[in-house]
């Protein structure tokens, strides 16, 4: 096979008619555990495993009633940052979301902070908010084009 026909068939653009490459004799059927996590090298950490092990979690929550407001509370008393989206809720339960929130922060000692219209952000006390604007330009810096 061509290099131009091996590069196609790699980018899925023509069948790749070689496909005894892909079988491996030693292949045993009936030998992962149920609940098995599937990596091709056992030194590959499953993504949500590295993120639970170093705290980089942010929680997400679409809550539709005020009854969902338990997963919010949840997940930040674990530590985790939450984003919480009130858009798919009538205003009077979103409001009362809000209000939980706010005293869930208060409570914790974490932050709210609205992100978009009735999207909101729950920041447990160990987390900074780390802004994306750019800097400021210096008077006297690279930037200065006057």
């Amino acid at each position: 096979m061509g290099s131009v026909r091996k590069a196609s068939a790699w980018l899925g653009l023509v069948d790749d008619n070689d496909d005894e490459r892909y079988y491996d004799d030693d292949y045993s059927e009936g030998t992962e555990q149920p609940g098995d996590a599937w990596v091709t090298d056992p030194r590959v950490k499953v993504a949500t495993d590295t993120a639970e092990e170093k705290g980089r979690r942010i929680g997400t929550v679409t809550p539709d009633s005020f009854r969902d407001a338990r997963a919010i509370g949840e997940l930040f008393r674990e530590g985790v940052p939450v984003i919480v989206n009130l858009t798919a809720m009538e205003p009077g339960d979103a409001k009362r979301v809000v209000d939980f929130a706010a005293g869930l922060t208060f409570g914790l000692r974490g932050t709210i902070e609205r992100v978009a219209n009735r999207v909101f952000l729950l920041t447990p006390a160990n987390t900074e908010i780390v802004s994306g604007e750019p800097a400021r330009r210096r008077e006297d810096g690279f930037f200065n084009q006057s």
